[in-house]
Order: structure tokens, then sequence, then C-alpha cells
């Protein structure tokens, strides 16, 4: 189990089992996004819902989750109780994520399916959800800094983290994979259907990972240690005159928009303007994520610097740009092509996601009793900016019937060849342009006292 340890303890490296425990303690929140940006709005539209309603929603989910995690990091920071915020969030998001995909609850009690009534009813349950998911994430990154004060082993741990988003990820598709072949889906009724059993699947597996979580990792002590040394909790402004947490803070924004603006247009892109089967709205994914877990694992492997970290981002950041052109210029004929460009894909966004997360704790250093301010309004710019882009973007989305007279040959530039090609590749040329401009302090110990890979 992770002890609580004192300062000499705090340097040493981490043992293997300790950041299994800690890197499993996110699946559930991981499960269930991927299916939020994957298919909440392939989803919605399939139900009946216009663009712009289902824009509605989403951005109602992201907006409560940006507000939640900076109230979120702000009581932390005052009064720690990692696990029990952790705790909490898990089951709220547990309990409401099946109304997000189960069928408008409000419809069924005022017996009416109007479109107004649908778009609220799946906006308030999109909230409940996004707020327990950001009090998780919030608790769960910041208990980075509380567990170790090696930079490398905080590599180490947002890597493994990482490597169990993929599992989540794999685990979703998976069982989208399976759903997607044994039903049909010709109704909307059919549809709410098929989603259902793949919100109510991901809530078990995801459920199971945060039991393992809490039963293996014990409640961070650092926090209270430093009060007692005589130190006090960082205020906000300490932080707006660092140079490097505005680097951080675009790098990270920039990264989220990638991952997740891509992630949330790529079933329309493979059904619609591609016009592949059903099943590969879970296959494609899938081919992604089996390649961010291997260099996710990989990763782990590795003793991390400043100039590391950069040259790693800039690398996935620089083939994500070759991927978004594959994507915006692949033409209908060549649609087998994608499953090659998702291997690039996946490892690109491993790369940058690895290395954009572990800036944080680089920023952060041995500043703990401050570090749930920072991963929580650094999540607040990420859930607002790519709630703003998605809701922009689906707004204009293209319908399959426009894009079903597109010559088999030649490209329909579609609202969403923008949106997952253009605009993540715009952002990750970006973010590779404000990463060589950082200036991070190397770590000076070994990752792990047992090496991942044997």
């Amino acid at each position: 189990m992770i002890r609580n340890l004192g300062d000499d303890d705090h340097s040493k490296p981490l043992r293997r089992l300790s950041v299994f425990y800690y890197g499993v303690g996110h699946m559930l929140n991981d499960i269930t996004s991927a299916c939020w940006f994957t298919y909440l709005l392939v989803f919605l539209t399939d139900i009946g819902l216009s663009p712009s309603d289902a824009a509605v929603v989403m951005l109602s989910g992201q907006v409560a989750d940006g507000f939640t995690t900076i109230f979120a990091g702000e009581l932390i920071d005052r009064f720690g109780h990692f696990k029990l915020w952790h705790a909490g969030g898990s089951i709220l998001v547990a309990v409401s994520f099946s109304s997000v995909f189960g069928g408008c609850l409000p419809c069924k009690i005022f017996g009416s399916s109007s479109s107004t009534l649908q778009t609220v009813g799946y906006s308030t349950f999109a909230a409940i959800f996004n707020v327990g998911w950001a009090a998780t994430q919030v608790s769960h990154m910041s208990m980075v800094n509380c567990i170790t004060l090696n930079s490398t082993s905080r590599v180490v741990l947002a890597s493994c983290r990482n490597a169990f988003t993929m599992v989540a990820n794999l685990s979703l598709y998976a069982v989208a994979f399976i759903v997607f072949k044994i039903k049909t889906s010709g109704t909307p009724s059919d549809v709410e259907n098929e989603y259902r059993w793949i919100a109510y699947i991901s809530i078990a597996i995801g459920c199971c990972f945060v039991t393992i979580f809490h039963f293996g990792t014990e409640e961070p002590r650092l926090k209270q240690d430093v009060h007692a040394k005589g130190y006090v909790r960082i205020s906000w402004t300490y932080w707006f005159k660092k140079l490097l947490y505005y680097q951080v803070a675009l790098v990270y924004v920039l990264t989220r928009l990638v991952t997740n603006v891509s992630q949330a247009f790529l079933a329309f892109y493979v059904i619609n303007d591609l016009q592949m089967t059903q099943s590969s709205k879970a296959l494609v994914p899938a081919i992604i994520y089996i390649c961010s877990f291997i260099v996710s694992i990989l990763l782990q492997e590795i003793t991390w610097t400043g100039n590391r970290l950069k040259a790693f981002y800039s690398t996935g950041g620089l083939l994500w740009l070759l991927c978004g052109a594959g994507i915006f210029f692949l033409p209908r004929s060549l649609s087998d092509l994608m499953y090659l460009l998702s291997i690039f894909i996946g490892i690109a966004n491993a790369l940058i996601m690895v290395t954009g997360v572990s800036m944080q704790s680089f920023l952060v250093g041995e500043d703990v009793h401050g570090c749930a301010f920072v991963y929580g309004s650094l999540s607040f710019l990420d859930k607002i900016s790519c709630g703003l882009a998605l809701c922009i973007l689906e707004s204009y989305q293209n319908s399959a019937r426009e894009l079903h007279s597109c010559s088999p040959t030649n490209s329909c530039f579609s609202v969403t060849r923008f949106g997952l090609g253009i605009v993540p590749a715009i952002c990750a040329f970006v973010g590779v342009i404000v990463t060589c401009s950082m200036k991070l302090h190397a770590p000076t110990s070994k990752p792990l006292m047992e090496p991942l890979l044997v």
C-alpha cells in the first residue's frame, strides 16, 4: 500500500505496486470520459436532437466540469481529504452516467418528447455527471504531489495513469464493438438501448478499479505535515506570477483540445465522411488506444529530464500535424488507410498526453500545499475551451445525407474533417512552439525501485 511518508521517504523512488494502485484510481473517470467524448454527440443526434441542441448538452457538461474543478481544487488545498473527494465524485459519476445515455428521464416523467425538454433533461444529467467527474479528477491528480517529491517518479505516476486511461478506453471500445455487432439500431429506442448497455457495463468495470484504488492507497498525510512545520497554503497569486504557469497551462489546454476534439469527431468521420461500417466506430478508436497504451508503458521506463519532456512532446505534436493533414485529405475510396493513420494518432496522443500532464508536476515541484489549485485551474481552462470548441464545431456539423453525394475519390471538406484534422493539428503545432520556450528544472533521482517491464 502507499504509506504516509515523511520528507526523506518522499524523495525516494516508488515501488511498482504503489504505482499500480494509484494508476487504476482514474479508471471510472476514464472509461466514462471515453464514452462521453466518443459517443455523446453521435448518440444525441441519432435519437433525434439537432446538432445545435446536442452541442448545448455537451457544453453544459463541460461548463459544470470546469467550475467544479476550481471549487474542488480550492477546498482540497484548504482541507485535504483526497480520498473522500475521490470517493464522493466516483459515486456521483456512477449514479448519473447511466442517465446521460439511458434516455430522457424528464420526458418520461412529464410524458413529452419535445426537443426542448430533451435538451434540458440531458443537459441536467450531463452537468451532474461532470460535477462528480471533476471532483474525482482534481483529487486524483493532486495526490501525485503528496505521494512523492521525486519529479521523475511523478512522471512515472502520470505515465502509469495514462496507461490505464488507455486500458479504460480499450475496455469501452471492446464493449461498444460487441454491442454494435449484436444489437441493431433502427429506432431511437434501439439506439437508447444500445448505449444504455454500454453505459452500465462501463460503470461496472470502472467501479471495480475504483475499489482497488481505495483499498490499495492510503490517504496522503503530507499536507498536514507541511502545515505542522509552519508553512502556509500557497495563494493563487503565487502561481500567477510565474511564467511557467501560463506556459504549462497553454500547453495542457492545447493538448486536451487535440485529444478531446479529435475523439469527439472520430465516430462522425468514419461513419459519415468515410462511410465505413458501424463497428468501425469502436475498431478505429480501439487501434488508437492500443498504440497509446503500448507507448505509455514504454515511456514509464525513461528517466525524465525537462529537455526530454520537451523533446517527446515536440515529437508527438509534429506527428499529430502530419496525421491531421492525412485525415483532412483522405478520400472515401482509401478509407482503409484510416487504420494506418490510427496507429500514428495513438502514438502521438501518448507522447503529448504523458508529457503534457507531467509538465504540471514539474511546475508544482515541492510546492505541494498549493497543487490542487494548479490542477483545478488548468482543468477549468481545459473544460471550458473544449466545451466551446465542440459547441461551435457541432453547431455547424454536416449531416450524413449532405455527405452522401460526395465523390468517393475526392475529399468533401466537411466540418468533421476540420474538427478531426485541422483543429487538433493547429493546436499541436502551437503546443510544440510553447513547449520549446519552457525552462523546466531537471529531476535528480531514479524513477522506480523496480522496472515496470521485466
